[in-house]
């Protein structure tokens, strides 16, 4: 629900590229084993084509500290991809006439600023203005407190407006919340209700179901954050906050099934689909567009506490990949690529963690602030316990590993920085890009 510290810059390059008709997982295998080996992933894939599974893979725990490993039907909270089954629902209320795209705000909840300005479909696609609550200084002081309905609708007024209504688009759960909150009220039942009745039920989604308090009993997995490379059990975000914005639990398959049948017509009709893939300064209604290569994706990613998760369809070749993880200290966007490179047919590599052994003493040859006429951004090289840190403007700082002499990279959203002391250089590498610096 609230993005941490992440450099993101480039997607994938265009070629062409042919459905491998014989699907090798072998390879595929390896990189899974490799991220476990190194404690760099725990989590789990899916991978459909023509609406089959053609692939999953499971690795690490549900519960660290029973050793409780995880399997196919291990459930993981999938954050902010709630919001496209919450789309769903919100489309299911229109056909029944209960909701119209036009409808204000101010008819559910007019004490929101701007209310008497904002439409359904505002909140959809992100175009409301409304703060986006999960980015309040305190948030991570009562996030795992129950809240009620009418202590997120102070907290969601108290923090305003962003901007006027329609006028720019900006991600924000408060839209979901309240849309949530706006389910509720026209059809008379619970958000997990409605999940189940118009979604979970009809598609047989056994694992999907609306959280609650984890537990690793019920195949539940916990969520961890990297510490000293080990794993350190996150914080849970009471459920009551999220609801159709963030709170729902599956699996891969689940999700792949999911996908499939949104996009084969079974959800929804063509012309609300065609409505959520409408994409308006980078956001859908439900929906973002991830490219491969030469095709063209829709999905949407999620994260919440220690999980993060993503899923996404492919019309041509009907392929749907779904991932959920629990722990992760790599670029999931990497572990995608490799999934979808194996399915393509395209070449994809196997990471390398070796670690290169540098003197304390050398690392100050690193120290200062980089900037590059690439890109408006500058990064900040320091040294803190005898380890390498970089910290982008507006970004939280990370750590450093030395690859080979005078190469750093930081797994987690796959950045390599390639340094030249003497010519007071740096180049940082990421998702394909290359992007030169130099020390001010």
């Amino acid at each position: 629900m609230k993005n941490k510290h992440i450099i993101t810059l480039v997607s994938l390059v265009a070629s062409t590229s042919i459905f491998s008709q014989s699907f090798n997982s072998e390879k595929l295998n390896q990189y899974f084993e490799n991220l476990e080996t190194n404690n760099k992933f725990m989590g789990s894939v899916a991978l459909s084509k023509n609406g089959k599974l053609i692939y999953t893979k499971t690795i690490g725990f549900a519960d660290v500290a029973t050793k409780q490993k995880t399997n196919e039907n291990t459930k993981y909270r999938i954050g902010s991809i709630s919001k496209t089954f919450t789309t769903v629902l919100v489309l299911k209320a229109i056909d029944k006439n209960k909701l119209n795209l036009n409808d204000k705000l101010s008819k559910f909840y007019p004490n929101i600023i701007n209310a008497e300005k904002i439409t359904i479909q505002m909140l959809l696609n992100h175009r409301s203005g409304i703060f986006n609550f999960t980015d309040g200084n305190s948030y991570y002081e009562w996030n795992t407190q129950a809240k009620t309905e009418k202590d997120l609708l102070e907290i969601i007024a108290k923090n305003g407006s962003d901007f006027e209504p329609d006028t720019k688009t900006s991600y924000s759960n408060s839209n979901f919340v309240l849309l949530s909150f706006i389910l509720q009220k026209v059809f008379k039942k619970d958000y997990s209700a409605l999940l189940k009745e118009y979604i979970t039920t009809p598609l047989n989604l056994k694992n999907t179901y609306f959280g609650g308090k984890i537990n690793p009993k019920n195949n539940e997995a916990k969520s961890y954050l990297p510490k000293n490379n080990e794993w350190k059990e996150e914080a849970e975000t009471d459920m009551s906050i999220p609801l159709g914005a963030g709170g729902i639990e599956s699996t891969p398959s689940d999700l792949v099934a999911f996908s499939n049948a949104l996009f084969g017509g079974k959800l929804v009709s063509e012309k609300d689909l065609d409505f959520m893939k409408t994409i308006k300064d980078g956001i859908g209604n439900g929906l973002f567009q991830f490219p491969f290569y030469d095709f063209k994706g829709y999905g949407h990613t999620g994260g919440i506490d220690g999980f993060t998760s993503s899923f996404t369809h492919f019309d041509q070749d009907d392929v749907s990949f779904a991932l959920t993880s629990n722990a992760s200290n790599y670029n999931n966007n990497n572990i995608a690529i490799a999934v979808l490179s194996a399915v393509y047919n395209k070449d994809f590599e196997i990471p390398n963690f070796k670690i290169y052994q540098v003197k304390p003493e050398e690392l100050n040859q690193y120290i200062g602030t980089y900037s590059s006429p690439q890109i408006p951004l500058k990064i900040t090289i320091s040294v803190k316990d005898n380890v390498l840190m970089a910290q982008a403007t507006g970004q939280n700082a990370f750590p450093l590993d030395a690859s080979e002499k005078d190469v750093f990279r930081f797994d987690k959203v796959g950045v390599v920085l390639e340094f030249k002391p003497t010519e007071k250089k740096m180049t940082l590498k990421q998702g394909g890009g290359e992007f030169n610096f130099m020390k001010e």
